[in-house]
């Protein structure tokens, strides 16, 4: 199964990866960036997360997010772990 299709099976539209990595380079939509991430760290695997997001990234925009408890304890976990000077 496409991990797009995992994270966004109810938006069709975003089951392309020519059209996130649009989305995640066009600075001007930071709303839209943060939900596509919100998305992916929701319900995407995070070998799939880290294909479209840094660590860094992530770890920067992690606090704003509004993530079930499990999750955002699991990423803010998976981000100390390759966002730190052992996962560089």
């Amino acid at each position: 199964m496409d991990c797009l299709k995992a994270v966004f099976w109810d938006y069709p539209q975003f089951t392309n990866r020519k059209l996130i990595r649009q989305i995640l380079q066009d600075e001007e939509n930071q709303q839209l960036r943060s939900w596509l991430l919100q998305r992916f760290l929701e319900h995407g695997r995070a070998v799939d997360t880290f294909e479209f997001f840094s660590p860094e990234v992530i770890a920067r925009e992690l606090p704003g997010l509004k993530l079930r408890p499990y999750t955002s304890k699991k990423w803010k976990r998976l981000v100390e772990i390759y966002a730190g000077p052992c996962g560089r």
